[in-house]
């Protein structure tokens, strides 16, 4: 199973930028480790779209994210969204072992991230392969308190 690491930034642009139930969530995909992209998009200051080396989208199905629930209990925020099948047609897509989650709506600073899954080693989709990205409904995307 891909771990999820929040990105530092996500915090900082959540309060100030993110309304969570409306905006377009969307997954990017990458195969460069994140302590290894000329600015570290996991790091204070660099959590944004742009500083991730994406793969070719050529080939690939809709990468928009549809949120299920963005609510609080209690003092705990939870951010839950739906499972998304990203399936490779025409050709292949990849190789990517990062899994990035973005906010699409927000525009100052653009496309802030809110975190990445890795899955540990390198994938590719080959044509007609799917792959679905796993978003705990129990547990949320994540949870803020």
């Amino acid at each position: 199973m891909a771990t999820f690491n929040k990105v530092n930034d996500f915090v900082l642009n959540a309060v100030h930028n993110m309304d969570l139930e409306s905006d377009q969530v969307v997954v990017a995909l990458s195969n460069t480790a994140p302590g290894s992209e000329s600015s570290n998009p996991a790091s204070d200051g660099n959590g944004v779209l742009a500083n991730v080396t994406e793969v070719a989208y050529t080939n690939l199905s809709s990468r928009n994210v549809t949120t299920s629930s963005s609510t609080q209990t209690s003092g705990t925020y939870k951010l839950v969204l739906s499972d998304i099948t990203l399936t490779s047609s025409g050709g292949s897509t990849g190789p990517f072992r990062y899994v990035y989650i973005y906010n699409d709506t927000v525009t100052s600073p653009a496309d802030p991230l809110i975190g990445y899954y890795d899955y540990g080693s390198s994938l590719t989709l080959n044509d007609g392969d799917s792959l679905t990205v796993d978003f705990s409904a129990a547990n949320g995307v994540l949870q803020i308190s």
